[in-house]
């Protein structure tokens, strides 16, 4: 089944039971503020997202079970509340005040602040305040998903433990890249390492939970959490890419953003190590400006090109599209067809997508 397909046939389940766990959350609280505040994280969740995470965790689950079954998709949606509780946090430190081409959670309560014309506290400490908050309650309500549903007690327990590792390898992921803005002569290596983390870790981590869930043999859970890991760095060094070479009306974020935090995406990276001395200096003059205008982020931008640091990316990223179908290769035997042709064609979507 493809990935389009299976995306119909589940993010309607998926969207299902967020809303279930935000409406029980909703009916146990009073206070009038509490209700604005889970109804607009509630909101924030529904808004959309591709759900690429429980749906890895519903595949794998499927690929290993004769029939399909629903019960999987209750426990699938932990990771989507890890995952949007670690991008509520990232654009509070990424200062993005728009996520999918709508208000990030923070800046809804920035608004909320000059709605209600708020005297204490400025609107933006508020809004980051609040928003703070907001990612600590997504991932403790995320902990709802394996408390709450058919599966038995040590197999939840088991995604319990996959879900803490995923949320250490995150935050250990966002520490590197927060102290690799400071760091010079860093190398693809190094990168490769800090998105293995980053963006890596909770795509395996939702991939093993639906294994676990299935009771996968350990023979199975090594290609499995090699295809998981390499889908993670093709997604980021691809979201490195849009981020500043997409078109801003199609990923709902601009495109200036990477470059004005100095951000040592593999484009910065790969420039670095492939301009002539003169050019490189001038790429370091301008990323490490703290006064950065439009004007030199366009500098930076040709900059890029000169060093053919796009296709450069683009070919990083295809190396790791090819260890993740090995590994899909070596699976192919042993588990359904239907969640083979969706892996690869998640695989396929993630190298070539343009959101």
């Amino acid at each position: 089944m493809k990935f389009i397909e299976y995306s119909k046939n589940y993010i309607p389940k998926i969207n299902n039971s967020i809303k279930i766990i935000y409406d029980r959350k909703l009916d146990s609280v009073q206070n009038p503020f509490l209700k604005d505040y889970y109804s607009e994280l509630k909101d924030y969740f529904l808004s959309g997202g591709k759900r690429i995470r429980p749906l890895l965790c519903i595949a794998t689950f499927n690929a290993f079970n004769d029939k399909h079954d629903d019960k999987i998709v209750l426990p699938s949606i932990g990771v989507e509340f890890l995952h949007n509780a670690s991008l509520i946090h990232d654009d509070i430190i990424d200062k993005d005040d728009f996520r999918r081409g709508k208000p990030a959670f923070h800046f809804r309560f920035h608004n909320y602040h000059q709605k209600y014309n708020l005297k204490k506290m400025i609107d933006t400490d508020y809004g980051n305040s609040i928003g703070i908050i907001g990612g600590d309650s997504a991932f403790f309500l995320g902990l709802e998903a394996y408390l709450f549903n058919e599966f038995e007690k040590d197999l939840n327990l088991n995604a319990i433990k996959y879900y803490e590792q995923a949320f250490i390898e995150i935050a250990d992921g966002v520490l590197i890249e927060t102290d690799m803005v400071n760091q010079r002569n860093l190398t693809i290596s190094d990168y490769i390492k800090m998105i293995s983390l980053k963006t890596g870790a909770l795509i395996e981590k939702s991939i093993l939970i639906g294994a676990n869930y299935t009771k996968v043999d350990e023979k199975y859970r090594r290609h499995l959490s090699t295809y998981g890991t390499n889908l993670g760095i093709i997604f980021q060094i691809i979201d490195d890419i849009l981020g500043t070479f997409g078109d801003e009306k199609i990923t709902g974020k601009p495109t200036d953003s990477d470059i004005i935090e100095g951000k040592k995406t593999c484009l910065l990276i790969e420039a670095l190590s492939k301009l002539d001395q003169g050019d490189k200096n001038r790429l370091e003059k301008l990323i490490e400006n703290p006064n950065i205008t439009k004007k030199d982020v366009q500098e930076i931008k040709d900059l890029f090109l000169i060093a053919d640091a796009l296709n450069s990316c683009k070919n990083l990223a295809k190396s790791y599209y090819n260890e993740a179908k090995l590994s899909l290769d070596k699976l192919s035997n042993s588990i359904n067809q239907s969640e083979i042709e969706f892996f690869e064609n998640l695989l396929n979507f993630v190298v070539e997508r343009k959101f």
